[in-house]
This record gives C-alpha cells, structure tokens and sequence, in this order.
C-alpha cells in the first residue's frame, strides 16, 4: 500500500503489486493471491487502519526489550476505536515473549 508508486520499481515480472485505492482493496487483493495462505500486515499504520476497517482476524505480537527513538506506535490512534482482545496464547522466550490474540467481533 502506497501514497505514490515508486516508478522506478514498476517493471515487466516485478514481484510486487502497489495499492494507491485504500486499506480494504490491498487486503482484498492480498487475500486473492495468498489463496489459502495468511495474509500479514507489517507496519503499525496499516495494521491501524486493518483493525479499523475491521479486517483483522489475530494479532501475533512480539515484545523484546529494544528502545526506539522514533516511529509509530502499533495502537496509536485508535483511542476512539472500541477493539477487543482474546488472549489465544502467550509464550516467554529468552529476551522476547511471543503473544497471540483474537480480534472478538
């Protein structure tokens, strides 16, 4: 998903596809060509507006302890968005703990 297309990635083969039309087209088209595979949302603005449109299903979050200067935060902006959680799993790992949660409709 893009503002812009970067026109000097758009080729013949490329393996990418660029979605200017919105959050429900990328993840439509992102659901077609997976098939039967999951779909993944990697960056917190676009998980944003998934959880939004409510088109998110589960949430795998990974909590390690690194500090970050800058960048945005995954539930940023969604104060005004009732979103509930069911627990699925948690696993604590050395350095890291592995979460995993249901989006309740």
């Amino acid at each position: 998903m893009t503002h812009h297309v970067p026109q000097d990635w758009v080729r013949e083969g490329s393996p990418f596809v660029f979605v200017t039309d919105g959050v429900e087209s990328a993840i439509r088209q992102a659901k077609e060509a997976a098939g039967d595979k999951d779909v993944v949302l990697c960056t917190a603005s676009i998980l944003q507006q998934a959880l939004r449109a409510g088109l998110v299903d589960e949430l795998d979050i990974d909590i390690a302890p690194v500090i970050l200067s800058e960048g945005v935060r995954l539930f940023d902006h969604l104060a005004d968005c009732s979103i509930k959680l069911e627990k699925i799993r948690a696993v604590d790992a050395p350095l890291v703990t592995h979460m995993k949660y249901r989006v309740v409709r």
